[in-house]
């Protein structure tokens, strides 16, 4: 942090109007730094960083709301990533009153961009149900993994019970099954990769429905939704919603914006939008050269994707311009790029997107909205390229919320990404 002149700062005023509300070590750990630094701020020595001076004015401008009860609804987050099922559901109204994330990143993500009354619980594994807030709707993002039928075939064979407990124990979806039985939400929302209808031979969601249905007794929808819809990038992803009580839901209730009129990459794009942002572009707004692909990487790419063409594989970059698609961002993207590279022209070799692209290729930003990256670009990646595309989480609590008494306000628009 640079030494400055403490007649210039801001800062102390602010973090002593906060001070009002919370102790020294309370708000230290809100803003995710120490209690020496946070002194150090509140006596003018330095100056907080330009993300954590924003998370403290986020916090006065919003405490108020947030003791006055100033919310429609309740909602916890568990795999919470960087919040963008979060996102989805606060744009209505929605209070997040318990949060689950286990990455010290995403964590750092996370607490730039929400400010809250409660802390980020770590292992959701080691979370006793019992203290987690009522709240009127569970949202995770939860991994996918197999289960094991060994100990339920055994149990039948011996004519014993089994429950839930049973069937997915040592899996982080059990979890998310235990605190939909303790706390009993009036309704749930669950994302996953698509392939979880065909994991494990079919297994996995045939237990995953057979859980939430018989076993929890909700509710049970589900739709694979393509976020090619709101973003330019082709991502399919199966999002699962359940209801406590019987209600009207339909996915025919869902709007998705024709494909044919769908936004393309040239609307994600510095080389568009030419907006000076220190950290990935240079002063006439295109993206810092150190994007571009070196040309021993760019050679190896080339020569990997003739190698398997030969053997007649569809392995290879995915190159992309202004009218282009993208193929789906994913968690790997720091390590080459090469799932969507930007053509720079003949005389140049192609570029990496940068995180504030992948940003809004995944819809985290929009004409309201500019999300914090507080994180080195290979975290930003990797947690664009493990996030959902925010716009769609939009569309499914616009349909979802009326259906357990939230009246949706109608001025509010579901943006595409800017």
């Amino acid at each position: 942090m640079t030494e400055i002149n403490p007649s210039k700062m801001r800062s102390p005023n602010s973090i002593k109007a906060l001070r009002k509300i919370y102790s020294q070590s309370d708000l230290a750990k809100k803003l995710g730094v120490s209690v020496r630094t946070l002194r150090r701020w509140e006596r003018g020595e330095i100056e907080p960083k330009e993300f954590v001076s924003q998370a403290i004015s986020h916090l006065n401008e919003n405490k108020a709301s947030y003791d006055t009860g100033n919310h429609k609804f309740t909602f916890i987050d568990l795999f919470a990533g960087i919040g963008g099922i979060r996102l989805g559901f606060e744009k209505f109204g929605g209070k997040c009153v318990f949060t689950s994330e286990w990455n010290k990143y995403s964590i750092q993500t996370y607490r730039a961009n929400f400010f809250d009354d409660h802390e980020i619980a770590g292992d959701i594994t080691k979370v006793d149900e019992n203290i987690i807030p009522n709240h009127d709707i569970l949202l995770a993002g939860f991994p996918c993994q197999p289960f094991s039928i060994a100990g339920v075939s055994k149990k039948n064979s011996l004519g014993r019970a089994h429950g839930f407990l049973d069937q997915t124990q040592g899996t982080l979806f059990f979890d998310v099954a235990r605190i939909i039985a303790a706390k009993k939400p009036k309704a749930f929302l669950l994302e996953n990769v698509k392939n979880l209808i065909s994991h494990d031979k079919k297994n996995t969601f045939k237990v995953i429905i057979n859980v939430l249905e018989k076993e929890l007794g909700y509710h049970v929808f589900y739709k694979v939704i393509n976020g090619q819809h709101f973003v330019p990038q082709h991502r399919e992803r199966i999002i699962i919603v359940g209801f406590k009580d019987e209600t009207n839901f339909t996915w025919d209730d869902l709007y998705l914006p024709p494909l044919e009129t769908a936004p393309r990459i040239g609307s994600i794009l510095h080389d568009t939008c030419r907006v000076f942002e220190e950290a990935y572009t240079r002063p006439n707004g295109l993206p810092l050269l150190k994007y571009t692909l070196s040309p021993k990487l760019w050679n190896f790419l080339q020569q990997y994707a003739l190698k398997h063409k030969a053997k007649g594989n569809g392995f290879g970059f995915g190159m992309v311009n202004q009218n282009s698609v993208s193929r789906t961002l994913s968690a790997r993207y720091y390590k080459d790029g090469s799932e969507i590279l930007v053509n720079q022209g003949n005389k140049k070799n192609p570029r990496r997107l940068t995180p504030r692209e992948c940003a809004r290729l995944m819809g985290f930003d929009n004409e309201y909205r500019i999300f914090k990256i507080p994180v080195s670009d290979t975290q930003a990646y990797h947690q664009f390229g493990n996030a959902v595309v925010v716009p769609v989480i939009e569309a499914v609590a616009k349909i979802l919320l009326p259906q357990i008494g939230i009246e949706i306000d109608e001025k509010i628009e579901l943006k595409r990404c800017i």
